[in-house]
């Protein structure tokens, strides 16, 4: 039973996660340098708050981490969507582009983890 559980607390948690990443994508724009904004802020943000959780739920409560990070924060996260954006990117030839955004979103997702763990424990 603890497995089906813990199934349904992904598949609750992923299910929002998606729509709230389908939201943000509605708001934020494909700026005219063709730089995906919506998924690199998606990105960052969900690593920031990953960072932030994992160390202020310790990992201890199994159910939140599978729901929250495992569900909710897999689900709103697009590092899939990143991969397959970087490389239409350089298809289209717009190889600069692509860098920056590759090396932005590596950067910022980075120290979004870092600075969520920071802040956790301080709070």
């Amino acid at each position: 039973m603890k497995v089906v559980s813990n199934f349904l607390l992904i598949f609750i948690g992923g299910g929002v996660g998606a729509l709230l990443r389908y939201g943000f994508s509605l708001f934020i724009k494909i700026s005219p340098s063709g730089f995906p904004l919506a998924t690199f802020w998606v990105n960052v943000i969900g690593c920031f708050f990953i960072g932030l959780l994992y160390s202020f739920l310790n990992i201890e409560n199994q159910a939140l981490r599978l729901l929250l990070i495992v569900g909710l924060l897999g689900g709103f996260t697009t590092f899939s969507s990143f991969g397959n954006e970087t490389i239409q990117l350089i298809e289209k030839g717009r190889h600069q582009t692509a860098f920056f955004y590759v090396i932005l979103s590596n950067i910022c997702g980075l120290a979004a983890v870092y600075l969520g763990t920071k802040i956790s424990s301080i709070i």
